[in-house]
């Protein structure tokens, strides 16, 4: 197994095509198969497929905001899981960036945007059929419903043999489709189903209407007259444009519709006694695989649709480099996509920044001036990691990335009466259990630790931990007020978040491998307004 992954080959920015028709709500996504998957080269047990809760870290991080902006619109699918469940193996992220670059090919995408559209009125066939009284046309939409997933499977199994993917994925899910659709059953499936709705769309009869009365007969020898009525009106020129009836929102008959329908079921008695066999004897007939296929490259479709908002205003994803041994870290023009997607709302745009770890180097302490991006910066190391290891492209031009088992995180939070504690214990036992859980492969990210007690007991808190994080050899971010921190060995880098040196009250968003200067940076803003020292004292004649 290679120890590094990266694109096989180069990715460029995908047309962005119109965002796909919300599905049906329904009570719950189809139950995974153990069949192959197009999202893990070893498809774990069902019940761990797509089941996952949601980690500790997403509201620190934001992430909670991201995936809700991939998911929007596709919540019957029940994707969330996928997004909760990050991967630890170096071959499931390149399996996962095989299948995202296979969909970068229009026609393959175009394929399985199509097959999604006809699973979805499949579905709506059948959830309309759960709303009707009438068995009769219970049992037509159901016929319907499985009259379209034939042909939908048909199509996709004949598209991906046309562009032969050549993700492992797809080739998989390619093969298992040419063998359902070559076999027995599914043949005797498509075949009933195309007969019945080809005989019911044929079926006619005749209904004479009087004052009060609707006789429903067969027609016998009734002569055709549509010929005869047309030509009598040729004389008054072209017939108007044909004008389709919008679908109505309900197809529950009335009650004389209702009785129509049941005299033409007697006028056809094994016509409507073979769809009732047809319900009887499919009444499952979805293959559980091919469902968990339609759950799972939603996925894929969903993150592109996501990744395209950005692209069309200039900011670009990239295929992360990972490995699962080596922990240097190489990141071109990152950015937050949470932050950046509200700027982008105001046509604003966010300042991307160049990061890397190299050699021993483990841990970024980040100072400087309040509301500088140092939280941001936290955050968006935390994001790239975790997407990283979902097998997503990350918010990046290029990234070199360390494959982390978890992203753990330490945020400021309220004190809660409710917890009988100060805030400053309540922040040790939540420390104390952020360092049992961490591993020599883990993210750990610290945001203003400490704050609520004084500077030196901080000082001396934070050393402590902080040894304790180097010892296990996470990677990470510890954003703090306490400059000393920022120079505690080789395997800290010290990041300084930036202003305008020309007017310091302006935070450039920026941040810069240089000493922490938080001093500094206070007497940049005194001399701005005039009140250093100097200016002080002479203004008070002192």
């Amino acid at each position: 197994m290679p120890d590094h992954t990266g694109p096989p080959r180069t990715a460029p920015s995908p047309l962005a095509p119109p965002s796909p028709p919300s599905p049906p709500a329904t009570p719950a996504p189809p139950e995974p198969a153990a069949g192959p998957s197009v999202l893990y080269p070893e498809p774990p047990p069902v019940a761990d497929r797509g089941s996952a809760s949601a980690p500790a870290c997403f509201g620190d991080l934001n992430l909670d905001q991201v995936i809700t902006a991939i998911t929007a619109g596709r919540d019957a699918y029940g994707l969330r899981p996928f997004f909760h469940a990050p991967l630890t193996d170096v071959d499931a992220v390149a399996f996962r960036h095989e299948v995202f670059l296979d969909l970068e090919d229009e026609p393959l995408r175009t394929a399985l945007e199509a097959f999604a559209r006809t699973l979805r009125h499949m579905r709506e066939h059948l959830e309309q059929a759960g709303t009707l009284r009438d068995v009769h046309q219970q049992r037509r939409l159901h016929l319907d419903a499985a009259h379209g997933y034939c042909a939908g499977v048909t199509r996709l199994a004949a598209a991906l043999r046309a562009n032969a993917p050549r993700s492992r994925g797809l080739r998989l899910i390619a093969r298992y489709l040419a063998a359902l659709v070559a076999s027995s059953a599914f043949d005797a499936l498509q075949a009933e189903a195309a007969r019945l709705v080809r005989e019911l769309d044929d079926l006619s009869y005749l209904m004479t209407f009087t004052a009060d009365r609707v006789s429903v007969a067969l027609v016998e020898d009734q002569a055709d007259q549509d010929a005869a009525v047309a030509r009598t009106f040729a004389r008054f020129g072209p017939p108007p444009r044909e004008q389709r009836a919008k679908r109505p929102v309900s197809l529950a008959m009335d009650r004389i519709e209702a009785a129509i329908l049941a005299r033409v079921t007697l006028l056809y008695p094994e016509l409507f006694a073979a769809l009732e066999a047809f319900r009887e004897r499919y009444a499952e007939f979805l293959d559980p695989t091919v469902a968990a296929f339609d759950r799972e490259a939603q996925f894929y479709l969903a993150y592109r649709e996501y990744m395209q908002g950005f692209e069309r205003a200039g900011l670009g994803f990239c295929y992360p480099t990972v490995s699962a041994t080596d922990k240097t870290l190489e990141v071109v023009g990152a950015f937050d996509p949470a932050l950046a997607r509200s700027l982008l709302v105001d046509d604003a745009r966010p300042v991307c920044n160049d990061v890397a770890l190299r050699g021993e180097e483990r841990i970024f302490v980040v100072t400087g001036a309040n509301q500088g991006g140092k939280t941001t910066f936290a955050r968006l190391f935390g994001q790239l990691h975790f997407l990283a290891a979902l097998g997503c492209p990350v918010p990046a031009r290029t990234a070199t990335l360390f494959l982390t088992d978890q992203v753990l995180t330490h945020f400021e939070q309220e004190e809660d009466a409710r917890a009988l504690r100060g805030k400053l214990q309540d922040e040790l036992l939540r420390v104390r259990a952020l360092l049992e859980r961490a591993s020599g492969r883990s993210v750990v990210i610290m945001n203003e630790a400490f704050s609520s007690t004084t500077t030196d007991d901080a000082l001396l808190l934070s050393r402590k931990v902080l040894e304790r994080l180097l010892a296990l050899g996470v990677l990470g971010v510890w954003v703090t007020f306490i400059d000393e921190l920022a120079a505690q060995g080789d395997a800290i880098v010290s990041l300084v978040a930036l202003v305008d040196p020309d007017d310091p009250t302006r935070r450039t968003f920026e941040l810069a491998r240089r000493p922490a200067d938080g001093r500094a940076h206070a007497v940049a803003i005194a001399r701005a307004h005039q009140l250093t020292y100097e200016e002080l004292r002479r203004v008070l004649g002192a």
